[in-house]
């Protein structure tokens, strides 16, 4: 009989037909062929076997060099994306953190830009508006309140624990306290609790903000905070890495420092009069206009309702101005080594704050080496009945 091969997947049946074989040497050789083809069979599934184990060890090897590749390429793109590429960083002169409305000629050209600025701004805008009638006290009242609740700077510098005594106006008789060192004491002692609030302020945002990028999944609450923060610091909606850079603490004291310099003290009429810890400028928000500004020129010195709503600002300034990305840079540098946020260090990146330029930077560490500032950096502010209600509100939204 003649032997016909049908080929099935996986398995061979082998039919027999009617025709006869009519020798034992025809069988033979049937039987012969049949083998010879199963062995070449067996080799071409060797041989796909092998071609398949190799392509997938390939793919393998490929996509875990792409995967690898991702995670490294991605921060060094974003890094450079925001360098050169990130519009949402506001441009403008130093020093002129309210001055993001810029010129008002260009209003109908910035509508988008100005929605942006105001999200930037609204808390800013929102503490000035909390407390517009408020009462000065004299300089002897803010001692004897300082004296009641035991809040002198010896003991934080032992301590480091402040007293949550936030004033919102300085008073006017600190110029003329005549003894220069009891002056500066004065000074510290008022704006070192409203630094140190802010700073507690962006604390527990940072904390917060590395819980929800620690969390797989969100929830509504926190989504939402977490996109109010893109809109408070200029980032766009996603950049994780520029939000962290951004949203950090500035030392307090190169904070005590700037406004040491910026007010004389605070003994500056811009203090006196508008509340400005920082010299910060402004053409179009309400400000105090300079005496020596010549004709035509427009910009004035931003004014303040209450000191804290200039702090804010000076730090949002810092955080978010395109003038001070290498400073943002630095510090989180620092961040990642480890290392405490050196003042003396990040403040050879503000050397644009001022016209006066390196000398500008030169009087700050002179200011912060010479008045021992650097006591404070570390210093906590005690908590009040407000904060505590702040916490129990991140809680919930941790939960």
């Amino acid at each position: 009989m003649k032997i016909k091969v049908v080929k099935k997947p996986k398995t061979k049946i082998i039919k027999k037909t009617k025709k006869k074989i009519k020798n034992s040497n025809q069988l033979e050789l049937i039987f012969k062929d049949n083998k010879n083809n199963n062995i070449k069979n067996q080799n071409k599934d060797l041989s796909f076997n092998y071609s398949n184990t190799v392509n997938s060890i390939s793919r393998i090897f490929l996509s875990s060099f792409a995967l690898i590749s991702f995670f490294y390429i991605m921060p060094l793109f974003i890094s450079f994306n925001e360098k050169n590429f990130n519009t949402k960083e506001f441009k403008n002169n130093s020093k002129t953190i309210l001055a993001y409305t810029l010129n008002k000629q260009n209003k109908n050209k910035e509508n988008t830009k100005s929605k942006s600025e105001k999200d930037l701004l609204l808390d800013i805008f929102s503490l000035n508006d909390l407390e517009s009638d408020t009462v000065r006290l004299s300089a002897s009242t803010i001692k004897q309140l300082f004296e009641d609740t035991d809040y002198n700077l010896q003991d934080v510098r032992k301590k480091k624990l402040v007293k949550p005594v936030a004033l919102t106006l300085l008073p006017q008789e600190i110029k003329m306290i005549e003894n220069t060192k009891k002056r500066k004491e004065f000074f510290i002692q008022i704006v070192l609790p409203l630094i140190i609030k802010e700073n507690s302020n962006i604390r527990i945002d940072r904390k917060n903000l590395f819980k929800i990028i620690n969390k797989s999944n969100n929830t509504n609450l926190e989504k939402q905070w977490l996109e109010k923060k893109y809109k408070q610091y200029g980032v766009v909606l996603g950049d994780l890495l520029s939000l962290k850079i951004r949203m950090d603490e500035i030392p307090v004291s190169l904070a005590i420092a700037q406004a040491a310099k910026e007010t004389g003290w605070g003994t500056s009429r811009f203090a006196q009069e508008g509340n400005a810890l920082f010299g910060q400028w402004t053409w179009s928000g309400e400000g105090l206009k300079p005496k020596e500004a010549k004709e035509g020129e427009g910009h004035k010195v931003m004014k303040f309702n209450v000191l804290q709503a200039s702090v804010r600002a000076y730090q949002r300034n810092l955080n978010t101005h395109s003038t001070y990305r290498d400073f943002r840079r630095a510090r989180a540098e620092l961040r990642d080594l480890g290392k405490p946020l050196d003042s003396l260090e990040l403040s050879k990146y503000l050397n644009k704050y001022a016209e006066t330029g390196n000398q500008y930077v030169e009087v700050l560490q002179k200011i912060i080496k010479q008045n021992k500032l650097k006591d404070f950096d570390d210093a906590k502010l005690l908590p009040s009945s407000g904060d505590l209600e702040s916490l129990i509100y991140f809680s919930l939204i941790g939960n």
